[in-house]
């Protein structure tokens, strides 16, 4: 579990990222990627169905259609994904939930978290998913 992301995320990145680690033009239907992530086909498909409508992927319908990259790799940001699936506020709000924790009202661990929630905006925000092939599939056997 992470403390940033939602399941619904994780599996979001996991299946772009897989997408990104294939042929460019090969279009991976749902049910394959539920088996080599090992996520639930149901799960992944309403997953796919957000990305679709980001933009971020794209769908072939029929006998032969699944889904594959709507732009090519270097143009999806890590940071795509997460807001497309969860959102931003993830970087904007208390990650303790205290209502109006701000810089003037601080939270106990305002200072420590901000500066951790910075870099991992930095770090998604400029990283695109094509640096991350060869890990992918060090991870997931195509």
């Amino acid at each position: 579990m992470t403390v940033f992301f939602s399941k619904k995320c994780e599996y979001g990145l996991q299946a772009v990222l897989f997408m990104a680690a294939r042929d460019e033009e090969c279009v991976c239907p749902a049910e394959e990627i539920s088996k080599k992530l090992n996520i639930p086909k149901e799960f992944i498909s309403k997953i796919l169905q957000s990305l679709t409508e980001s933009g971020i992927i794209e769908s072939k319908k029929g006998k032969s259609g699944g889904f594959r990259l709507a732009k090519h790799p270097s143009k999806i940001k890590l940071i795509d994904i997460v807001d497309a699936i969860d959102g931003l506020d993830s970087f904007n709000s208390c990650v303790l939930g205290f209502p109006h924790c701000s810089p003037d009202k601080p939270c106990p661990v305002h200072d420590q978290w901000g500066v951790l929630r910075t870099k991992a905006y930095e770090m998604l925000s400029s990283e695109t998913i094509d640096k991350f092939k060869e890990k992918t599939l060090n991870k997931i056997k195509i």
